[in-house]
């Protein structure tokens, strides 16, 4: 495929800068902190500085605080991590931050060069100079450049690391932006490369071309030395669309572009863009994915479809001529299933290989198929067990690829799999933390229906049952994401080397048993989620790995609206919560920035019948005066546009009102995430687990 780009990617993402326009009369009168919506308000910045002075105050004045700050940081700069590598012809491009670059660096270097153990970098583009010469705090985004040559790129620049990105053409023969290219003001949007001087673009074109999502409704063709909304309009979405995007595929040599409606979060309909511009619409199932690969149509079903005259199973990977296709033929193949409690969960493309990364009881492994002699051969990638395999970089033009093991213990490892499939370690990043004595598990609990739920446990060899261990327990459970193990330099060095124990659950509405384990959560029936991530807790209570004393609970984005339910439903069951650029108001969740996206998977507050389910996981409207809850810690960043910060301010103001025991902390950077700089992500962990080492510890 096309090269896509982060700054397109995490626009699907499951995780919300402006005062909301259409505030309810009865929201206003039953909301006393409308006024923290108001992101970049006097008023609603004056309280965020009043918070972040009191709370950093507090936990600065902790003695482990100042140490354990220089360590994280330490950790995030510093240079012994594994430069990831994207591939693009003849060189290795990699984005890097360090202490002396700490909004990073665009750069590369030879394929050999990467093979040694010291390679030599030359720096395309310097963020940090580019920000101080322009005067804004740029974060990288990501770049989609031209194929075969890739040379033209489209760079991604986003102020304070926030959704909306600036998009500028850049050359990488010359190293800079190119005078009077391409250029859009901006905007949540995409573009995507036709030929040298045509692009698709999906963006913000003026009044009315936005969904009430804030993503774009229109899709336009735009030629070179034109206005970016200049060009015709090849696809308008409705207004309460979530919104279009458009891409392209890089296959057998040529560019296919291609436009992706999505009327809400989880379906998507692609049309082909050809050469002058008219559609055709794929004949796929909505919420199928799709890709070319040497003549053949490769989909990953995620419910069944019936084809052809017989009925794919969800869950599976599915191949069919395209050329037999197009001319009407659906004789679909099955090349990979789902079965059991192993998951298909993605594919990937190299130039003849199709790579299927696959969940195992929710332990991965990597298999590549090649078409062969009229029929589908596989073998499985050489990789370790039980750890999260992860494809980093393919090669359309060659059958090269990069990917990653790591596990909660074993430092990620990076390999590389040659064009004869051979498999080798390029790239292994130290011990950050020391694993000395600690232990990987995984257990079951019961969730209220009779449901077994799996977690992680990771602890020290011959752990006391004694009710005393300082423990934290981890989940998310929604948008069909899996929650698999990783190795986490932050959780080791600022909780497991302390003695922490980390527990990490497998809750519903999460993807670690396919598309049906999410479904089961969706909506009306999301309260499973909460009682399986409540199931757990109380396992760890009652095996005495931990008590409700040192229990405590963190999650983030659709993870921060998790823990905010335990908070309000189970506030007896915790000694301490931490909620991440969290969702929390879900009253006005579809007013905020991108939430009315997320619909399908939540519901619709304005529609009676489902706000009477919506609002008994509302932790915003579900505190009750009188009740005293666990001590909580409200974290998010000024610059997110994704999740609006106004949920976590709100949920802080009004447990401040209860006198609740709350602290609260925001960075000014940062987008939907834990800040721009290696400095900024240290300070924002070392409040967390500081607060949760004093409560817990």
């Amino acid at each position: 495929m096309l090269k896509t780009t982060l700054y397109l990617s995490a626009l699907l993402a499951p995780l919300c800068l402006c005062l909301a326009t259409a505030v309810r009369a009865q929201d206003a009168a039953d909301d006393p902190y409308l006024w923290l919506e108001d992101v970049e308000g006097a008023r609603a910045m004056a309280w965020v500085k009043e918070r972040n002075a009191a709370t950093l105050a507090e936990l600065e004045a902790r003695p482990e605080f100042g140490a354990l700050r220089s360590r994280l940081a330490e950790i995030l700069g510093s240079r012994e991590r594994i430069a990831m590598p994207s591939i693009m012809g003849d060189y290795l491009y990699n984005f890097w931050q360090d202490a002396e670059h700490p909004r990073g660096l665009w750069r590369r270097t030879t394929w050999a060069e990467y093979r040694t153990e010291a390679p030599a970098w030359e720096t395309v583009l310097d963020l940090d100079v580019l920000g101080q010469a322009e005067g804004v705090p740029w974060a990288f985004k990501g770049a989609n450049c031209l194929p075969p040559q890739y040379r033209s790129c489209l760079v991604g620049l986003s102020r304070g690391g926030a959704d909306a990105v600036q998009l500028r053409e850049f050359d990488l023969a010359d190293k800079q932006f190119v005078e009077g290219g391409f250029r859009t003001p901006e905007a949540k949007q995409s573009a995507a490369w036709i030929d040298q001087n045509t692009l698709l673009l999906a963006s913000d074109f003026g009044e009315g071309s936005m969904t009430t999502s804030g993503y774009a409704r229109t899709v336009r063709r735009w030629s070179r030395g034109e206005a970016p909304g200049a060009g015709p309009v090849l696809f308008e979405a409705l207004p309460a669309d979530m919104g279009v995007w458009v891409g392209s595929l890089w296959t057998e040599g040529r560019i296919v572009p291609y436009v992706t409606h999505r009327p809400g979060f989880f379906e998507a309909y692609h049309y082909l863009v050809g050469p002058g511009g008219d559609l055709s619409k794929l004949d796929l199932p909505n919420d199928a994915e799709w890709t070319l690969l040497q003549g053949q149509l490769v989909v990953r079903l995620r419910t069944p479809w019936e084809v052809g005259g017989q009925t794919l199973p969800a869950g599976a990977v599915a191949a069919v001529d395209w050329q037999a296709y197009q001319g009407g033929g659906r004789a679909f193949e099955i090349v990979a299933r789902s079965e059991g409690d192993r998951i298909v969960e993605g594919f990937a493309t190299t130039a003849d290989h199709l790579l299927v990364s696959v969940l195992n009881n929710v332990r991965g492994e990597l298999y590549r198929y090649r078409r062969e002699e009229g029929a589908w051969r596989a073998e499985r990638v050489p990789a370790p067990d039980l750890g999260s395999v992860g494809i980093v970089s393919t090669d359309e033009e060659t059958n090269r690829f990069f990917f990653t093991y790591g596990s909660y213990l074993q430092p990620t490892s990076l390999y590389l799999s040659e064009n004869g499939g051979d498999v080798a370690l390029v790239k292994q990043l130290p011990a950050l933390f020391s694993a000395e004595g600690l232990v990987t598990e995984q257990h079951e609990a019961v969730s209220k229906d009779g449901t077994r739920i799996p977690f992680f446990i990771v602890h020290r060899k011959g752990l006391r049952h004694e009710g005393a261990n300082p423990t934290l327990l981890y989940g998310y459970g929604g948008f069909e994401i899996s929650m698999t193990p990783g190795y986490s330099a932050v959780a080791g060095a600022a909780w497991l080397e302390r003695g922490g124990v980390w527990v990490v659950a497998n809750i519903r509405g999460g993807g670690e048993f396919g598309p049906a384990w999410h479904r089961a959560a969706l909506k009306e029936n999301r309260q499973r989620a909460y009682d399986d991530f409540l199931a757990v807790a109380e396992y760890l209570i009652a095996q005495k790995v931990t008590s409700a004393r040192h229990l405590g609970i963190m999650g983030g984005s659709n993870g921060g609206l998790l823990v905010g339910n335990a908070l309000t439903q189970r506030p007896d069951l915790f000694g301490a919560v931490v909620s991440t650029v969290p969702l929390l108001d879900m009253r006005r969740y579809t007013k905020l920035l991108a939430g009315a996206s997320w619909m399908a998977e939540y519901g619709d507050p304005d529609k009676p019948e489902e706000w009477a389910y919506i609002q008994r996981y509302s932790p915003y409207h579900n505190l009750k005066p009188g009740v005293r809850y666990p001590p909580a810690l409200f974290y998010t960043t000024t610059r997110d546009d994704r999740v609006h910060p106004g949920h976590a301010r709100k949920m802080a103001a009004r447990m401040l009102e209860m006198q609740q025991p709350v602290r609260y902390f925001e960075n000014t950077e940062g987008g939907h995430g834990a800040g721009v700089t290696p400095e900024q992500q240290a300070t924002m962990w070392a409040v967390i687990y500081t607060f949760l080492w004093d409560r817990l510890g």
